[in-house]
């Protein structure tokens, strides 16, 4: 398929690596792209990264032809009316929930849930509930209200962060999901303190995020668990102390951890999206002031079950949505952090494929052999 673009009636016309059905193939097309309506942008897609919440979406969701990825970052291509804050070359992030700075949740220092701008679940945009992409003059469903499997893409505004056009797009399109989601669990939700001790459950990329930050906040303790044993070395290098795999483990990994650590840990952190383990994560943290932090986002069994007196005892249970970041207020000092060497993106990046590769991608993440694939779109 040819790989120029052109635009025609302020349409372009460009590649997309569509999903047409739940756990198939993704197939290269040709789309169209609407122009950016009132308060929109749209982006030139520079590289994108694959999360996995984009897999759970397109194994287990019903909304198809549909075109994934949110994790990215690019360049401003044009502006619709009433954008003040952006203008054409503009080096941005985008992010899955944005920040409209009005609605009361923005207002509050309590909450980042947009009550305008928040997570979008039916595949298309905010502002009109329609989709700007079409193949053939039919729909094709957004994610996330951002769809960055795609040369060019359309967000709101309020769903993209302005970055220095000197910091390299490769690197920090991870802080538009995965890295940021767990340094933020670990400093705004958890709040760790110095010489406390910690459980991760799950060691992908936010885990291991969670496991950064737990460090730079000062933990004595940092117990990763997962059950790939490839996952050790990577671990210890992110700040991990203790690596424990259950299926190694002769009594339930709960009572292993509350064995070892006193009676359970100060924070745990469920980061694999598998309800089931929120309760084991409650069972590991100690009676008193044991909080539990909730990241992961479950492909069935939505339903948390745990026995009352889990939270009789003192525990507390937290969810934790982008780590409690107000993307366009605080992304920037994440992205400064990067610039200053006070946290690490780039060891995170185990795999760079060219964007007709995406599959070979979602096999890595599928077979657990990758943590962050970056797609690099064609220049």
């Amino acid at each position: 398929m040819a790989a120029s673009i052109f635009k025609q009636s302020n349409v372009i016309t460009c590649r997309a690596m569509v999903a047409w059905g739940a756990g198939q193939e993704l197939v290269m097309e040709e789309v169209e792209v609407s122009p950016p309506h009132p308060q929109e942008i749209r982006i030139k897609a520079v590289c994108t990264s694959l999360c996995r919440s984009d897999i759970t979406a397109w194994e287990s969701q019903a909304i198809f032809p549909r075109i994934f990825g949110h994790e990215a970052a690019g360049i401003v291509e044009s502006v619709g009316e009433g954008v003040t804050e952006f203008v054409e070359g503009d080096h941005v992030l985008t992010v899955f929930t944005g920040e409209c700075g009005t609605c009361r949740h923005c207002q509050s220092d309590k909450s980042n849930m947009c009550q305008v701008l928040g997570l979008e679940r039916r595949g298309l945009m905010h502002s009109d509930q329609k989709t700007r992409f079409s193949i053939k003059g039919k729909p094709v469903y957004h994610y996330c209200a951002v769809s960055s499997f795609s040369e060019y893409t359309v967000v709101h505004s309020g769903c993209a962060v302005k970055v220095s056009s000197f910091v390299p797009l490769d690197k920090i399109c991870l802080l538009s999901c995965g890295v940021a989601a767990g340094l933020g669990a670990a400093w705004n939700v958890a709040d760790i303190s110095p010489g406390s001790t910690v459980v991760i459950f799950g060691l992908g990329t936010v885990g291991l995020s969670v496991a950064q930050g737990a460090k730079l906040r000062g933990a004595s303790r940092i117990i990763g668990i997962d059950t790939n044993p490839e996952k050790c070395e990577k671990a210890k290098a992110f700040g991990v102390t203790e690596f424990l795999n259950p299926n190694d483990c002769n009594e339930p990994i709960q009572q292993v951890i509350k064995r070892i650590t006193d009676g359970g840990t100060d924070y745990s952190f469920e980061c694999i999206g598998d309800t089931g383990m929120i309760t084991t994560a409650l069972q590991s943290c100690c009676d008193g002031w044991g909080l539990t932090i909730t990241l992961g986002v479950p492909k069935v069994k939505p339903e948390v079950a745990a026995h009352y007196g889990l939270f009789l005892t003192g525990r507390t249970l937290r969810g934790s949505l982008f780590g409690g970041w107000k993307p366009k207020t605080d992304l920037p000092s994440l992205v400064d952090k990067y610039i200053n060497k006070e946290i690490q993106i780039d060891d995170f990046i185990t795999h760079n494929l060219p964007f007709e590769d995406i599959n070979k991608a979602f096999s890595l993440m599928r077979e657990g052999k990758c943590l962050r694939c970056v797609i690099h779109m064609p220049r």
